[in-house]
């Protein structure tokens, strides 16, 4: 299906061109026919060269790309802003700044330093200064907003560049071409198709033509940002789909871990243990081995323990013995000093 009708194309005036003493000859295949001294383009060409930049701005923007809306002529600048800001893609409309593409490094310095100025006024910042200085950053910031308002929010270079005449925006192709970046265009009768990679041929004067070809631009990249959502929504629905399906896997797997792991003693009870021989449960038996090994083990190791108690006890009864020993003959002993001490008082 078009993209637009031919019916609203004529109502537009996108089939007029230029005189016929102003085109150039590389439009000629974009030329139906001559009327009062005025080319007539081919609104056939016009219809499949929309569609096929419908789709391939479409499809670029789905891929998260950017695109620029360039028109400075004064009968396009409100018209590319106004579609522009519709659809959240930079643009530009005032004079277009030498290396805005191949200097985009100096580009975005200069928007940093608007963002900064314009920082100094919301705190109050520039109150502390002179009234003259005060004056001059108000005027710079005024100079800046002017030429970098619509390329503010792009943060690295364009995709792609749409462009109205490119003939007035000569500066803008050169610069596009240089870094290999597509441009798509309304082309009039006067411009020079062979530096444009999607050529729409078109009234570029006319506002209403202008008009129903940039919102016709405008609509491809609002769908194109819409493929974006819908494919974001489709990949976290099947994020979550996979994380559902690892956790499903998970748990089976540990269901069938845990089956693995129960041996008899766990489903049997001990009275069905007890009546099954060693041979039909050899693993019992294997444990039972291991488990009198270990208590025959304990008991090694406590027997050198009771031998150093029972050792420890003899000592300390001879110990005893020869101290009650010792108290016994040191009474002997005082019970003669005693004795001696009477009999030498009696002989005095």
């Amino acid at each position: 299906m078009a993209v637009v009708s031919m019916k609203a194309l004529l109502e537009s005036g996108v089939h007029f061109g230029h005189r016929t003493n102003k085109w150039h000859p590389a439009m000629k295949p974009y030329i139906f026919t001559e009327r009062n001294g005025i080319h007539i383009i081919d609104l056939q060409q016009t219809v499949k060269a929309l569609n096929n930049a419908f789709a391939v701005i479409r499809d670029r923007v789905a891929n998260r790309g950017v695109i620029l809306f360039v028109g400075t002529k004064r009968q396009a600048q409100e018209t590319v802003r106004d579609e522009a800001m519709r659809c959240g893609m930079p643009y530009v409309t005032e004079r277009w700044l030498g290396g805005m593409l191949t200097n985009w490094t100096t580009m975005h310095k200069r928007i940093l330093e608007l963002d900064r100025l314009e920082k100094m006024i919301e705190t109050g910042d520039i109150e502390r200064l002179t009234k003259k200085e005060g004056l001059l950053i108000r005027r710079e910031i005024d100079r800046l907003e002017t030429r970098l308002a619509g390329v503010r929010t792009m943060g690295r270079l364009p995709d792609m560049v749409f462009i109205v005449d490119v003939s007035r925006e000569d500066a803008a192709v050169h610069e596009a071409n240089l870094l290999k970046i597509p441009i798509v265009a309304l082309m009039d009768t006067n411009c020079d198709p062979s530096n444009v990679d999607y050529v729409i041929p078109s009234n570029d004067d006319a506002i209403r033509a202008i008009k129903l070809l940039v919102g016709k631009i405008a609509d491809a990249v609002l769908e194109g940002k819409a493929m974006r959502k819908d494919e974001e929504l489709e990949a976290e629905a099947e994020a979550a789909r996979t994380v559902e399906e690892r956790a499903g896997l998970a748990k089976e797997m540990a269901v069938v871990e845990f089956d693995e792991e129960l041996e008899d003693e766990a489903l049997l009870g001990e009275a069905t243990l007890a009546k099954l021989t060693p041979r039909e449960i050899p693993e019992v038996e294997k444990e039972a081995e291991i488990e009198d090994e270990a208590k025959d083990k304990e008991k090694d190791k406590k027997k050198p323990r009771a031998k150093a108690k029972k050792e420890v006890v003899v000592e300390v009864e001879i110990a005893t013995e020869e101290v009650a020993e010792a108290k016994e003959e040191v009474a002997v002993e005082v019970e003669i000093v005693t004795e001696e001490v009477a009999e030498a008082k009696e002989e005095e």
